[in-house]
Parts: C-alpha cells; sequence; structure tokens
C-alpha cells in the first residue's frame, strides 16, 4: 500500500493542486464524469434539435397555412379535423434527410459540429483518466473516502496535503509547503488577471453614446486573454508554471511587444473567421437556456448578477473561488437594495400608467377565457395574453417600494462590508447617480449580462485587433516587473506574495512599512486588505516579518481607536434592531448580529444628532472596538469536540466572540452546525469588520 501511494503522489501534486483543488469543490469523480458527459450529450442535442427544426418541420402546415388531407388506413381521404396534430407537421424520415444533403450550408456546419464534437469527446476521455488518478490520490494518500468528500471542507484537504508533504516530499524543491504555496499553485494565473484589473491594464473602457463609460469583459474575450497570456501556442509561459525567460529581460521588450502584438493580431482574425459559427451557437444556446425562464418569470432578466469585471475586482489576491463565491452571495441583497433605492419618479408615473392599462386589458381576457376556454382559440390571443403580462411585469420593476427608506450612505455600507473594495470617491457620495452607474459595472443586470455575451463573437476580434494591441508594451512591462520566482512553486504575480514593502499604499496603514513607488503600489489597498484576508482564512499561516509588523501595528492601531469607541456590550445590545434594519429576515446569527452592531452604529449612537450627518470615523470606531473585544474571549465549546491548535499569527481568533455566554446564541441554534461552519462564519464576520474599518 505505502509503495502504491508513493506512486500516485507525484504524478497528482505535479498536478498540481489545482485539480485537487477542483476535484473537491466539484464534489468528486461522479459528478465531474457527469458533468463531462452531459456537456457532450447537451452539445448533441442542440446541435440535433436545431437541424431537425430548419430541415425536419413543415411550418406551413403547423401554422395551419395549407391544409392537410388525412388518409384512412382503408384508403381514401378523411374529413379535414379542426386541428392540426404535430405528426402532420413533421416530414417523413427521407425527405428530412433530403432536405439535409440539398443545403451545403448544413452540411458544411454539421461537419464542423461533429468535429468540435469528436475533439471534445477526446478531451473528455482524457480528463476522465486523470479524475480517476486524483480520486486514488483522495483515497490512498490523504485518506479521505469518495463517499465523505462532500462532507469535508477545503481546510481540511489542505492541511492533509501539508502534512503528506512533510511525510513524502511530493515537491521535491521544497522540504516544506505552506498555505500560501498551495494557493500560489491553485491561483497562478488568476492572480495575474487580479493584478492587472487592479492595475488598469484590464478590461478595456469605452464611451459610447448615450451609454458613456462601457466596461466590456465577457467570457470569450477572458478565454482569448488566457490563450494569450498562459496556456496558448506562443503565450508567454513556455509550462504552466513557468514564464519564458525572454520575457523577464528588459533588453528585448519593444520586440516581445511586437510578437505580443501580431499574436493579438492573429487572434482577433482567427475569432474574426469564426465569428459566424461561434455567434449562432452563442444565440441558440442563450434561447434554449433563457426562453422558457422569460416566460415563466418575466421578470428574472431584471435580477442582478456579479459581473466577471467585478469578480476580479473584488477578488482578493490568493482568494478561492469558493471564498470569492461566498462572499459575494452575502453582498447579494446588500447589492440589490442599494441599486433598487435609486428610482425615478417620471419613469415610476409612466410605469403604474402602463401598467395599469395593460392589467386591465390583461384581467378582461383573463376572465373571458375563465368563462369560455374556447376564447384561448382566437388568433393570437395567447400571445397577446403572455405579452400583456410580461409589460405588466416590466412596468412593476420600475415602481419602487412604498415602504423604502432613501438611505444610500448605510446601504453602501452594508455592501462594503461583504464585496470590501469601493473606489475612494464613493463614501460621501453614494446618493449620486455617477456612484450607481460605478456600481452597475461591477453588478450587472442578467439582461446586459446575456446581450454582452451574444455581442462577444462580434465585438472581441475588433477589442484584440485595436484597442488590447495598443496596450502591448504596458502588458510585457507588467509581466516582467512583477513576476518572481518561488522556489517549489514557479513563477507567480509578485503581488500575491502579499508583500507589504514592495506592494504595499501608504494610504492603507503602510506608511513608513512600503518602499513601494505608485507604479509597484497596489490600488485601493489590495495588498493590505488580501493579507489581512489570507491571515484570517489561514490562521495557521505564518506570514514574513514584514507582513507580521503590518498585522502588528493593526491590531495596535486598533486597539487604540477601540479605547475611544463606544463599549461593545451596549453595540451588541443594540445588534438585534440593527440586524433588522439590515436584514428582510430580522435578527440572525451571532456573526451577523456582531456585523448589524456596527453597520447601524451611526444611526442608533446618542452622540450622532438625528438631523446631522453621523461623527466621522463612528463607524470605524464601532468596527473597532468589536474587533478589540474579539480577541478577549472565546466561543463556548461544550457543544464541539476540541478544536486543532490554531497559530498565533492570525489577525484575531476567528472563533472568538464577547462576553462569554452572554452573547453566546442558543444552543439550540448551533448544535446543526458544524464548527467549521461556525469558524467560517466568524472569520468573514471578522472580514468584514477590517474592511469597514481599514477604508474609513
Amino acid at each position: 500500500m505505502g509503495v502504491r501511494i508513493v506512486k500516485l503522489v507525484p504524478r497528482a501534486s505535479e498536478g498540481q493542486p489545482v485539480h485537487i483543488y477542483h476535484f473537491h469543490q466539484k464534489n468528486g469523480f461522479a459528478c465531474m464524469m457527469l458533468s463531462d458527459v452531459f456537456e457532450l450529450v447537451q452539445f448533441l442535442f442542440v446541435v440535433t434539435f436545431t437541424t431537425f427544426l430548419f430541415c425536419c418541420v413543415e411550418y406551413d402546415v403547423l401554422f395551419a397555412n395549407r391544409p392537410v388531407n388525412h388518409t384512412q388506413p382503408g384508403g381514401g381521404l378523411a374529413p379535414d379535423r379542426g386541428k392540426v396534430t404535430l405528426p402532420d407537421a413533421i416530414l417523413p424520415t427521407p425527405q428530412c434527410a433530403e432536405r439535409i444533403r440539398a443545403s451545403g450550408w448544413i452540411i458544411f456546419l454539421l461537419v464542423m459540429a461533429a468535429t468540435f464534437w469528436l475533439y471534445r469527446l477526446g478531451k473528455v476521455l482524457c480528463s476522465l483518466l486523470g479524475y480517476w488518478e486524483i480520486r486514488a490520490f483522495y483515497t490512498k494518500a490523504l485518506k479521505i473516502p469518495a463517499e465523505e468528500l462532500c462532507n469535508r471542507s477545503w481546510q481540511e484537504v489542505q492541511a492533509r496535503l501539508i502534512s503528506l508533504q512533510r511525510e513524502q516530499q511530493m515537491c521535491v524543491h521544497k522540504r516544506e509547503l505552506t498555505e500560501l504555496d498551495i494557493h500560489h499553485r491553485i491561483l497562478r494565473f488568476k492572480n495575474y488577471l487580479v493584478a492587472m484589473v487592479n492595475k488598469s491594464l484590464l478590461p478595456v473602457r469605452f464611451r459610447l453614446p448615450l451609454l458613456g463609460e462601457v466596461v466590456f469583459l465577457t467570457q470569450g474575450l477572458k478565454y482569448n486573454l488566457e490563450l494569450l497570456f498562459f496556456w496558448g501556442p506562443g503565450s508567454l509561459f513556455q509550462s504552466k508554471w513557468s514564464l519564458q525567460p525572454q520575457y523577464k529581460r528588459a533588453g528585448a521588450r519593444l520586440q516581445l511587444a511586437q510578437r505580443l502584438g501580431r499574436g493579438m493580431l492573429l487572434l482577433g482574425l482567427a475569432n474574426l473567421l469564426l465569428c459566424p459559427f461561434i455567434l449562432v451557437w452563442q444565440v441558440l444556446y442563450a434561447f434554449f437556456s433563457y426562453t422558457e425562464v422569460l416566460k415563466r418569470e418575466p421578470g428574472s432578466l431584471g435580477a442582478r448578477r456579479w459581473s466577471l469585471y467585478g469578480r476580479l475586482y473584488l477578488r482578493h489576491f490568493n482568494e478561492l473561488d469558493h471564498e470569492l463565491h461566498a462572499r459575494l452571495s452575502r453582498g447579494y441583497k446588500p447589492a440589490s437594495k442599494y441599486m433598487n433605492s435609486f428610482t425615478s419618479p417620471l419613469l415610476a408615473v409612466l410605469a403604474k400608467n402602463v401598467g395599469f392599462f395593460a392589467g386591465s386589458i390583461l384581467a378582461v381576457l383573463i376572465a373571458l377565457t375563465v368563462y369560455d376556454e374556447d376564447v384561448l382559440t382566437v388568433q393570437h390571443i395567447l400571445t397577446t395574453i403572455t405579452l400583456l403580462g410580461l409589460v405588466v411585469t416590466v412596468a412593476r420593476s420600475f415602481i419602487p417600494d412604498e415602504h423604502m427608506v432613501w438611505c444610500p450612505e448605510q446601504l453602501l455600507q452594508c455592501v462594503l462590508a461583504h464585496i470590501h473594495y469601493i473606489p475612494d470617491h464613493w463614501p460621501g457620495n453614494a446618493h449620486k447617480s455617477e456612484t450607481r452607474e460605478e456600481m452597475a459595472q461591477l453588478f450587472q443586470y442578467k439582461a446586459v449580462f446575456i446581450l454582452e455575451e451574444l455581442l462577444s463573437p462580434i465585438v472581441t476580434p475588433f477589442l484584440l485587433i485595436f484597442a488590447l494591441r495598443a496596450r502591448a508594451l504596458d502588458i510585457i512591462d507588467f509581466f516582467r516587473n512583477f513576476s518572481v520566482e518561488v522556489v517549489g512553486v514557479g513563477d507567480i504575480c509578485s503581488f500575491a506574495q502579499l508583500d507589504i514593502r514592495n506592494h504595499g499604499n501608504p494610504q492603507w496603514l503602510s506608511q513608513g512599512r512600503t518602499e513601494a513607488s505608485v507604479y509597484q503600489q497596489a490600488e485601493n489597498g489590495k495588498t493590505e486588505l488580501s493579507l489581512v484576508h489570507f491571515a484570517i482564512t489561514n490562521p495557521r499561516w505564518q506570514p514574513p516579518p514584514e507582513s507580521s509588523l503590518f498585522i502588528g501595528h493593526l491590531k495596535e492601531k486598533v486597539q487604540q481607536d477601540a479605547a475611544h469607541a463606544p463599549p461593545a456590550q451596549r453595540l451588541l445590545a443594540e445588534a438585534p434592531f440593527s440586524t433588522s434594519l439590515l436584514s428582510d429576515e430580522g435578527p440572525g446569527t451571532m456573526p451577523d448580529a456582531l456585523l448589524a452592531s456596527v453597520l447601524a452604529h451611526p444611526i442608533l449612537a446618542p452622540q450622532a444628532e438625528r438631523h446631522f450627518p453621523a461623527r466621522p470615523g463612528s463607524t470605524a470606531s464601532a468596527a473597532a472596538s468589536i474587533l478589540a473585544s474579539l480577541s478577549c474571549s472565546q466561543l463556548p465549546r461544550r457543544s464541539y469536540p476540541p478544536p486543532p491548535p490554531l497559530g498565533e499569527n492570525s489577525v484575531y481568533r476567528s472563533d472568538s466572540t464577547l462576553l462569554g455566554d452572554s452573547v453566546a446564541p442558543p444552543e439550540s441554534r448551533q448544535a446543526p452546525l458544524s464548527r467549521s461552519v461556525v469558524l467560517s462564519e466568524f472569520a468573514s464576520t471578522e472580514m468584514s469588520l477590517h474592511a469597514i474599518y481599514m477604508h474609513e
């Protein structure tokens, strides 16, 4: 057994923890296999069904534009029936095949689709072999059975990887792996993209008439950028872990920029050539995916989602996918409330009247169909009912909630608590339409997302050929200046090292501890907030000396501000009322109460007058008070098994709470929760408090 594990470990580990992480997040071999197989089946279904609709349906018969003679079994013609059946409109197989053979375009498209499907089939078969190997690695090396994988947190898997490295030396270049090493391997390329967005190299911005500044970043454009930079032929990386040596030297930067520009030009021309085929696929996939949803829930396209640009802008360095997803999911409701708080009185008046007229006609049609169902046989009556329902739904979306209270600054503070990053000019300007428009770039309508993805095959080639080629030299300089080689890990983005000295920003509590120039420092406190986030989510991690000094300075600053803040006991006493102000469901869990007590502090503090703005720094002082108290007492542990020892270098203890039993959640509420879930919730709340404190 031991020999078998030794054989498995190196192959899986050269494999990178990224495969091990994805195997865990996608819930194991069976789920990943079924997902890949159904992806192939789905593609086959879309191509086959679309061909059938184009070539095998007689639409004149289906729409009753041409009479149909029905043949009786004994011969002769039967009387015409009142309704056309589906078999009447479907052509016989020989006639259908003849139509397909008669169209050269359809034959060409089917050959292209078959070629792509066979290519995908080969990749899936190779992937299945890799999935099976990772499964064996989990069961034999990490001692995690397949049936228990869903119940194990990533932190536990990561701890076992680190322990296994000490026992069997998976990474031959390094004796011990740290949590940061594992995150570097998993997020190597994503950290580069996050840094490029932070330094404004990406995405492409342009101004359009009536729409103003537009940020364009779609899945198709992102795929092309990754192809150019990381893993495509002629990319900047010569392997999955190593940048090509010439890109690390400044002497040939102009030639390398020209080479990258040529690559962008060729890739743009290839996208332009494939544009019709990609566009047809995008339209078909969107039609099959969203038409039923639009009919069932017309308002679903008016819902919002975090844009791809927003996910990169808001992402911490070294933040895993599931951590980002959980954080942005917590911020979804506050962000929706903030965006919905902006209303247009003129549109509201128009929407009320349009909704009234459309609703009146719809009510009469529904009443007639209830009285006599034959009304449904009237031509276009179902179409009319559907369109009127859509008009009513759209009109209602422009009518504000009559119970809504206008408090944009408070709502924006709630959003900040979860997304952790906002531009410096947003605070104090939350009521302005410019702030809302910038927020809409991060938190876009689902309809806008679908439209951008549909336009992506058309727009992406021109962005590659024109807009991005102009930035080729800046991109080359970026990869040279911000790449560093780490033993046992390879080349990574230097921002991901969380190095305050080289990439800190003096405006974010790192003054006197950073030597970074304006070009070298991360914007919006990305280095500082990412360091705090990583220290909280990985409490066993031992940060380098400069980072430890920054964390120590942050603790001292928190303690100083907490001395002038309201007592934590009073803030927590106000927490239930605060939570009810900030949540639709009322008081929630203990972490929610801690956060709500800080977010509502400017409203509830006695020293702040109701008719005047809250005293500057009051929210930060409340956050400091809660953070300082978090390190004083611990969550009662009688309901849990003894936890493993935590590292001493975490910013604060995430399992801590205030005043011991006096503010502990009820035992009945804690019992169903696992300890890892509780610690995760407290870690999230702790990071939210740090984001609020550091922004102010």
